[in-house]
């Protein structure tokens, strides 16, 4: 419960290399490839100053657009919101501006290794984030079918608790190889990697999170899968994810996706907001002092896209939400898919058939939060009994339950500063049940769920401002929070994290690359948004003429080596 790496793998060696979130799917370094001095690669000088569209300017557009402009090309940043996507960082109205709440992405793992070059790059800090049962956790309190149980260890919890983790790790060593697998991925053993995961997408494609379990002589208990389903391991309950491809699960288990979050020091979105400021020290064409900011007008990104076409010479035509049409050799589409089918008017031929067909049939998760600021991390003070005795307790925990608010996460900032509480984090079902509710709504039925566990906490007494709230799913730009796939969807997905290889594509269907995190094989982390964006810069570069140094390959030029396993279709 307290991580996805089963405990007898975890402590087994302490000297193991460390993992990153390469994925068993296309198992390519790319933080190796960000490190070396040689660079990502470079254009013919006569393609020197070519614009390219980059629509979208949440992380994967800005990484995109950040290395177009060092090998020497225009990005030009289409942007329908603000700067980030779903690294959103937003503060409290009236309160003080050091006060945040992430309302998207806001804790990552120390796997997520080229999101971490990024983060370096920029100068931000990290902390360890409050997971259930964390080693920097103070506490956590699960709480279902109205039993509470206060834990600093998972050895707090009662017996069934541990025999539930117990069942999740056995189901993944006889289910999915999953210690044989780590070690491959930690030492970057690719042919072993790949063997593996062959035939384990080739078995499991067409099974689901919960008939995975099911399948587990491990988890014949009822009992078990749903106590599995509400507290889950790392992040929480994984109830949500039971209808979901088991695929999906294993890459998060694999890369360690779910263990050791770290959460960025003054918000997230400050990410893609430095690198669209920050003038690279080594830039080809433009002068030093160029930022992706001095290459904008005022500054800021170009509006929305209303329109994409192809005209004449294959060139992708865009049309923006001010009128203004410009044409472009290459273009990079980094917003979530479905924009592609509703908010933006599109031409058949800028893909295949077979690609709109998975842009169709991705499936997004919903998400809802809610945040408030409070004037001290209260939840820290000590416990008494009801004879007024000290029990040695916090008064407030991080708090897992089967209860509306599902996850409650308590943010600080030292002990005499303001604070934040994130009452409720949702997903899918739960979402939705939040969805008709204003924020203040939202508030008073959270405040309810949680007086019930902790009746003796007025937690309202400290809330020092406004609630800020917000459901991914009824965001007009995004229409769900990230990616899931289904059984039966590894072929789509696999058209779209390939589609950066268009030497494949018929001529009339080349130019414009897919990224973003729903473009990855790790949708919902950062980092599968700047590896699809990594691609997508190899792709507009190879598209250009251009070409990687020979000790420095690029994904696309190892692709044959590495490419995703591929189902037959018949």
């Amino acid at each position: 419960m307290t991580s996805t790496v089963p405990n007898a793998i975890e402590h087994a060696d302490e000297q193991q290399p460390p993992i990153t979130m390469f994925g068993p799917d296309f198992p390519y370094a790319y933080d190796d490839y960000l490190a070396h001095p040689a660079g990502l690669g470079q254009i013919p000088a006569t393609e020197h100053g070519t614009e390219v569209a980059v629509i979208g300017g949440g992380l994967s557009g800005i990484v995109a657009a950040y290395e177009l402009m060092k090998m020497g090309l225009k990005p030009v940043v289409y942007e329908a919101d603000r700067i980030g996507g779903r690294l959103r960082t937003v503060g409290f109205e009236g309160c003080d501006p050091s006060l945040t709440a992430e309302m998207g992405a806001m804790r990552f793992p120390p796997s997520s290794t080229a999101l971490q070059h990024y983060i370096d790059l920029v100068g931000l800090e990290t902390r360890p984030f409050p997971n259930p049962l964390a080693e920097t956790t103070p506490s956590t309190v699960v709480d279902l079918k109205g039993e509470t149980h206060y834990a600093e260890t998972i050895a707090d919890l009662p017996q069934v608790y541990r025999d539930v983790a117990d069942a999740w790790n056995t189901c993944l060593e006889e289910g999915a190889d999953f210690s044989d697998m780590n070690r491959a991925m930690r030492e970057r053993d690719v042919p072993r990697i790949r063997e593996i995961w062959a035939r384990l997408v080739e078995k499991l494609d067409n099974q689901t999170f919960y008939g995975f379990l099911c399948d587990s002589e491990a988890f014949k208990s009822f009992r078990h899968r749903e106590i599995f389903g509400q507290v889950g391991f790392g992040t929480g309950g994984w109830d949500t994810d039971f209808p979901n491809s088991i695929l999906e699960i294993l890459r998060v288990v694999y890369t360690e996706a779910d263990d050791h979050h770290r959460g960025i020091v003054g918000g997230s979105q400050q990410l893609p907001l430095r690198l669209w400021e920050r003038e690279p020290r080594k830039i080809v064409h433009w002068a030093l002092g160029t930022s992706l900011a001095t290459l904008h007008e005022g500054g800021e990104p170009r509006p929305a896209v209303t329109r994409l076409h192809r005209t004449a010479g294959n060139r992708i035509t865009v049309t923006d939400a001010n009128g203004d049409i410009r044409t472009y050799e290459a273009a990079i589409f980094t917003a979530q898919s479905w924009m592609l089918l509703s908010k933006i008017d599109c031409d058949d031929s800028l893909f295949p058939i077979d690609h709109w067909t998975a842009i169709e049939r991705t499936h997004y998760m919903e998400s809802s939060k809610l945040f408030v600021p409070v004037d001290r991390p209260f939840w820290l003070d000590k416990a008494v009994d009801d004879r007024g005795n000290p029990t040695g307790r916090d008064v407030m925990s991080m708090t897992l339950t089967d209860r509306m608010t599902r996850g409650t996460y308590l943010l600080d900032d030292g002990p005499d500063k303001p604070a934040v509480i994130c009452l409720s984090y949702t997903w899918c079902d739960d979402s939705l049940k939040w969805l008709p509710l204003s924020a203040n709504e939202r508030m008073e039925v959270m405040l309810k769920s949680l007086g019930e566990i902790y009746p003796k906490v007025d937690i309202r007494k400290h809330i020092i401002g406004n609630p800020v709230t917000v459901s991914w799913e009824n965001e007009p730009y995004f229409m769900g929070a990230f990616k899931a796939n289904l059984p039966g969807h590894y072929r789509y997905q696999r058209r779209l994290f390939t589609h950066f290889m268009q030497d494949r594509l018929p001529e009339d269907k080349r130019g414009i690359f897919l990224a973003g995190d729903d473009i990855s094989w790790t949708a919902g982390w950062a980092e599968g948004a700047i590896q699809t964006a990594l691609n997508a810069v190899w792709g507009v570069m190879h598209h250009l003429g251009g070409t990687t140094d020979a000790t420095n390959p690029g994904p696309g030029d190892v692709y044959d080596e590495i490419a995703p396993v591929e189902l037959p279709e018949d």
